[in-house]
């Protein structure tokens, strides 16, 4: 008898934990490339998200990025994902490499700025963007934001696409690529600092090229997403200078298909933990309710503009 009571306890316990792990709120948030900022800031937010929200169960996914995880949340294969500005906009308008609208996702929230980040080494005649014809230049994972906005850059001061020998890799390739000298430069649209350059700054002596201030005002009027910004003096090693460039935003998306409840908590959590977010990754400190509600240009997500009407921050 008590080992009949034993098995039935065993079974019932067995079967208590497949109810427990299938009434949890399981959801995959594309991020980008390890070498990228995506990743690990999506990994901390994925920690916040499940201990502050119960049975919550966030996994970080690495990605090619962007372009990709737009197409995953509209094939409803991811349901969380972080994009940028620019892309998003593309994506909503059938715009670039998309042929028809994406509109399965929602906004939850503008998080940091995204620096346009080129980067020759110290001693290259490589003096500004135009320098780059001719060159072999690591363009960004294809179909990436950053590939795009590399485009949007030559197109701006008048370079073709024949003009650059571009390879197409992601951000931990170009930087292999540029220490073993295969490339001659290379571009990172992301959060900073990023932990490629970061990586390539230890063994070899760099540069940032700058973004004249003319130049950034062109790509603005015909990009509205671009602001103008600086990457700080000693953001990297050697880097003595603030140095001129833009910028794009880092924007948090939800598909559509998720309940209004579930993104409020996710919302909710994000923000009024953001300390320890902040604790978690730098980007963290740029996070904030108030910036997150500006640079979208698609809709916010049902459950994220209750949070931030709640907040005073929508009508």
């Amino acid at each position: 008898m008590k080992r009949l009571f034993s098995v039935c306890v065993a079974v019932l316990f067995v079967i208590g934990a497949v109810a427990s792990v299938q009434s949890a709120d399981n959801l995959v948030l594309a991020t980008g490339g390890t070498a990228g900022t995506y990743y690990p800031f999506g990994g901390a937010m994925a920690k916040i998200w499940n201990s502050k929200i119960k049975d919550m169960n966030v996994t970080a996914q690495t990605s090619g990025a962007s372009g990709e995880n737009i197409r995953l949340i509209n094939k409803k294969e991811v349901e969380l994902a972080l994009v940028q500005s620019d892309t998003l906009d593309q994506a909503w308008n059938a715009m670039e490499a998309f042929k028809e609208p994406l509109k399965g996702m929602s906004a939850i929230a503008t998080l940091y700025p995204e620096i346009v980040q080129v980067v020759v080494r110290a001693d290259s005649p490589i003096k500004t963007f135009a320098d780059l014809k001719g060159k072999k230049v690591g363009v960004g994972a294809p179909g990436s934001g950053t590939e795009i906005n590399f485009r949007q850059l030559m197109d701006i001061y008048g370079l073709k696409k024949e003009d650059v020998n571009g390879q197409y890799l992601s951000y931990s390739e170009s930087a292999e690529a540029f220490k073993d000298k295969h490339i001659d430069a290379f571009i990172a649209t992301a959060g900073i600092p990023n932990s490629a350059i970061m990586d390539v700054s230890t063994q070899n002596e760099i540069r940032i090229l700058p973004i004249s201030a003319d130049i950034s005002t062109k790509l603005i009027q015909k990009h509205p997403f671009f602001a103008a910004v600086k990457v700080p003096a000693n953001t990297y090693k050697g880097l003595t200078a603030d140095v001129p460039t833009v910028a794009v935003n880092a924007v948090l998306i939800a598909g559509n298909q998720l309940k209004p409840d579930m993104v409020y908590n996710l919302t909710k959590a994000l923000f009024e933990n953001q300390t320890d977010l902040a604790s978690a990754h730098a980007k963290g400190k740029e996070v904030s309710p108030k910036y997150a509600v500006q640079g979208v240009s698609i809709p916010f997500h049902p459950g994220a503009v209750k949070y931030f009407k709640e907040k005073g921050l929508m009508k």
